[in-house]
This record gives structure tokens, C-alpha cells and sequence, in this order.
């Protein structure tokens, strides 16, 4: 018979009801599909004052937490609702799960993965999106101004100058905002994050496509042309992301797979909406990385 300090610790490993029913549909899809679920929550709409919600450094404590242990020869399902977040820490992300899984990694986007969410999705072999998914648009920002906006307006005041130096005194003001530095750093965070899309497209989902050059312009002219995509939070559905090259599984294609996975996002909903929970990176064994506002906890399956 297991004694009091047993028992305490066995209702710690069960977690809250709302951990219990997160990893429970997580075992049913994994029962489903036969791979990996590795999940990747943000909760940036249910708590957009959290300043951990967007993809950074310290996500890769989460992952080396829930890779650990795993079969790494099923391959590896990874689901994403994610605003983005840091370049520099999504290339390594992808980097590291790249590594771990050997390039056998399928995106799962349940509602949105953006910015640098859709980077990773297209790291992947293959994006598996339903009616109700959006991808976004990749176009870097620097304090929330985006990188292409600056170039575009610096582009329009020396042409307008140019055609009428009159006009100098109504740019001077607006142009002296930016630092001296400020538009080159602009254009190289525009070529580095165009020249990850375009690197992970090659070696992964576009690898060995007669047309791979072809459909690579058009996949980072699209997601990356700020004049196309307009804004920021452009939201792109899943026929229009298939539209322009991205290899886009649908869910409704099979229902058996497309309930599992709503049931795995509901779960987590739920979970980011009635918890202090903000940020979760989580296995289908059970091992989770959960970031809140008041304290970050790391659940280990023994």
C-alpha cells in the first residue's frame, strides 16, 4: 500500500484535470498516426502582455525536454500555433529538430503558426493544415515596425526627393527617425530570413522536385513580399499557401485524423485559456516544458 508522501507525488505527476486531458487526446493521436506529437502553444491570444509568447532561446530547453526519450525512427508530428518570434532562435529550433529527426518532421497547423511559426512549417517535409488554418506572411520586423515597410519608405522619400528636392523638409523628419545603420540591418534581417525559407524548401519538402527553383521564388516572393502580402498579420489559408508551392495536406482528407488533432487543440485551448499556463511544448508521453506568468514548470515521464 502506498504511503502518504507516494501518494502526494502520484497526483503531482498526474498534473491538473486540464493536463490530464491534454495528454490524453495526445495519446490518441498518437495511437493514430504512429509518430512522434511533439506540441508547440503559445498563448499570445489568450495573454498578449506575456513577453515569453514568441519563439525564443529558451524554447530549446522545452524541446531537448520532450525529444529526450523518444523514438526518434517514427518520425515526428509537430503541431504549432505559434505568432513567431525571434529568427535567430527559429533557425536554431529547426536546426536541432532537423538533427534529432533526421529531415522526417510533418508541420501540424491546427489554427496559426505565423512569421517565424511558418518558418518552421516550411522546414518541414509537408504541412498539414485544415479549412480553418492560416500561415503568415515572413517578413522580419524591429519593434514591431517592419523591416520591409522601412526599406519601402526610404525608397519612396529618395525617389519623391529626387523628382522634387521641395520636398526634402516634409521627409527630413520622418527619415530621421531611422539611425544610421537602421536600413542595412533591415535588409540583411529581409535576405536572412528569405535565405533560411529558401535553404529548408531545398533540403526538405521541395528536395528532389523537378521544378524546385521555380516554386522556391514563388513560395518566398509570396510569403516574403511585404508589398503582397500588405501586412503583417496577413492570414493565408491553406489553399492559397498549396497555391503557391507548399506542400499542404488537408485534414478533412481523413476524419479519423482531423478529430484527433482538433481534439489535441481544443485540449490545449482550454488549457491556455482557465490556466496561468502561457507557453507549453509538450510530448505524447507526457513530458511537458510549461511557462506562466508566475512560474515555469518541467514535467518528466519516469
Amino acid at each position: 500500500m502506498p504511503n502518504w508522501n507516494q501518494l502526494f507525488n502520484e497526483v503531482k505527476a498526474l498534473g491538473s484535470p486540464h493536463d490530464v486531458l491534454r495528454r490524453k487526446y495526445l495519446a490518441a493521436l498518437h495511437e493514430e498516426t504512429k509518430r512522434n506529437i511533439i506540441t508547440y502553444y503559445s498563448g499570445w491570444l489568450q495573454k498578449p502582455s506575456f513577453p515569453g509568447g514568441a519563439i525564443n532561446d529558451e524554447d530549446k530547453n522545452g524541446f531537448m525536454t520532450t525529444v529526450n526519450g523518444l523514438d526518434r525512427s517514427l518520425g515526428l508530428d509537430l503541431i504549432l500555433h505559434t505568432p513567431g518570434g525571434e529568427t535567430a532562435a527559429t533557425e536554431s529550433l529547426v536546426d536541432y529538430l532537423r538533427k534529432m529527426f533526421k529531415g522526417d518532421i510533418r508541420a501540424v497547423v491546427p489554427q496559426v503558426a505565423m512569421s517565424g511559426g511558418t518558418m518552421i512549417a516550411c522546414a518541414s517535409r509537408v504541412i498539414l493544415m485544415g479549412k480553418q488554418s492560416s500561415l503568415g506572411p515572413v517578413d522580419p520586423h524591429f519593434g514591431g515596425i517592419p523591416a520591409h515597410g522601412v526599406i519601402e519608405e526610404f525608397k519612396k522619400a529618395y525617389e519623391e526627393i529626387k523628382q522634387d528636392p521641395a520636398k526634402i523638409p516634409v521627409w527630413q523628419p520622418i527619415i530621421a527617425k531611422y539611425s544610421p545603420a537602421f536600413i542595412g540591418e533591415c535588409q540583411k534581417a529581409i535576405t536572412w530570413s528569405e535565405q533560411l525559407v529558401r535553404d529548408w524548401l531545398a533540403t526538405g519538402m521541395l528536395a528532389g522536385d523537378e521544378k524546385k527553383d521555380e516554386k522556391i521564388n514563388r513560395i518566398v516572393g509570396e510569403l516574403g513580399n511585404h508589398a503582397l502580402t500588405l501586412s503583417h498579420a496577413r492570414h493565408l489559408p491553406a489553399d492559397t499557401c498549396s497555391a503557391m508551392g507548399l506542400k499542404v495536406e488537408m485534414l478533412e482528407e481523413k476524419q479519423s485524423l482531423q478529430d484527433a488533432v482538433l481534439s489535441v487543440h481544443h485540449a490545449y485551448m482550454l488549457t491556455l485559456s482557465q490556466t496561468p499556463a502561457c507557453k507549453i511544448i509538450e510530448n505524447h508521453t507526457g513530458a511537458a516544458f510549461i511557462q506562466s506568468a508566475q512560474v515555469q514548470i518541467v514535467q518528466t515521464v519516469k
